[in-house]
């Protein structure tokens, strides 16, 4: 580094651990909100979809007296029939619409002639599909509840001399050949998206206030006449706002490997792979998308008149690189050659690899590095080509 641009970068990096609120913004709220907010949902979504079988769920029942071995099979599965019952069907409606009731079992008076008489016998399940906790409460009901029927049926089969096994034609066995790690990555792979996310806004701030914020401030001109390049002055300003960027990145994966103690995915029977190692190579396969992001954000900002324009124009530049993530991680496409020359999709790619312990493709990370930095010098040079301009202090 040359001793003209290392004065710019240093210029640019001390200028920005002066702005103490920017500094906090971006090396602490990006890259501690994402993995904090990440655990805290991912907690509440398996508290929520997650049936504690050894809990005890306890439904109102209208009718209980007319079923007493019904009401024996479901409290040896744990569901208890509360005191504090409907008085009918529509009270039990309203119950359930007012949120008084998850879940309310309506048994008929004639349960016991319809099964006598090898009836179909009509059991109600109200409940609120709209509302998660009763559905997965009546998802549960209706479970034992199918549970018990299976068992009559097999009953009247054996009663009347017939093998149950009549009405089991096949035997379907799922071999399931996924990892604890493979399943994570389903879960996990969206983490790319954070890394990336706070990659990008690590560097941001300075990146805007170095080009359209010095031109608002009317400090861009002195900068110019200094014994310094054109080219020396941006590439220093982006190789400033890669440091941070850099930054941002290191302390968002090494967040996450801390948050990731805190989910229980093992209870879903994943192991996320996600020790130091990871955090350490997952940097290295994402730090080739630092000079891509700075130079595409130096870039745009160097269009606008003013910090706050270029805030705008910066933020479609924030959600461009993460939108092929979105997609890719819903369609769940596999790594392949051709999208290694794809800035971002190919880093994901990776990722998620590393996370399932997968063996790395070094052809696959040498194409991703090198097409990723290539496209960054690029958007460097085209930076450096518009910096030359005459009209630039306009």
């Amino acid at each position: 580094m040359s001793g003209a641009l290392k004065i710019v970068f240093l210029k640019e990096v001390l200028d920005n651990f002066r702005d103490r609120r920017t500094l906090l913004s971006a090396l602490l709220l990006g890259p501690l909100f994402g993995p904090i907010l990440f655990a805290f949902v991912i907690n509440l979504s398996l508290k929520q979809s997650m049936t504690d079988e050894e809990e005890v769920l306890e439904v109102p029942v209208i009718g209980r007296e007319y079923a007493p071995n019904l009401m024996r099979f479901l409290e040896s599965q744990n569901i208890q029939p509360t005191d504090d019952v409907p008085a009918n069907r529509e009270e039990a409606m309203r119950a359930v619409l007012d949120g008084d009731s998850e879940v309310v079992l309506i048994i008929p008076a004639s349960i016991s002639d319809d099964l006598a008489a090898t009836i179909p016998a009509r059991i109600e399940v109200i409940s609120d599909r709209a509302n998660t906790t009763a559905r997965r409460e009546s998802r549960r009901l209706v479970s034992a509840l199918s549970n018990y029927n299976q068992q009559l049926a097999a009953l009247r089969l054996t009663v009347r001399g017939v093998s149950p096994r009549v009405m089991r034609p096949l035997n379907i066995d799922t071999v399931d050949v996924s990892t604890p790690s493979g399943r994570s990555a389903m879960l996990l792979g969206m983490l790319s998206y954070f890394f990336i996310f706070a990659l990008l806004t690590g560097g941001m701030n300075l990146a805007i206030d170095s080009t359209a914020g010095e031109r608002e401030r009317g400090s861009l001109e002195p900068l110019l006449c200094l014994p310094v390049t054109r080219d020396q002055l941006i590439v220093g300003k982006i190789l400033a706002a890669c440091l941070f960027m850099s930054l941002s990145l290191f302390l968002s994966l090494s967040t996450f490997y801390v948050t990731l103690k805190f989910v229980p995915l093992e209870e879903l029977g994943m192991t996320p792979s996600f020790g130091p190692d990871v955090v350490v190579i997952g940097f290295f396969l994402l730090v080739p998308f630092v000079l891509l992001g700075a130079a595409l954000i130096t870039l745009v900002a160097s269009f606008t008149k003013s910090y706050k324009e270029a805030q705008t124009w910066v933020s479609v530049v924030l959600l461009a690189p993460t939108l092929p993530i979105l997609v890719v991680s819903i369609l769940m496409i596999r790594p392949s050659t051709g999208l290694m020359f794809v800035p971002s999709l190919s880093q994901h790619l990776l990722l998620v690899s590393l996370i399932k312990n997968e063996t790395m493709n070094m052809l696959h990370v040498a194409i991703s590095s090198s097409s990723t930095l290539a496209i960054g010098a690029l958007a460097t040079f085209i930076c450096a080509r518009l910096y030359r301009r005459e009209g630039l202090l306009g």
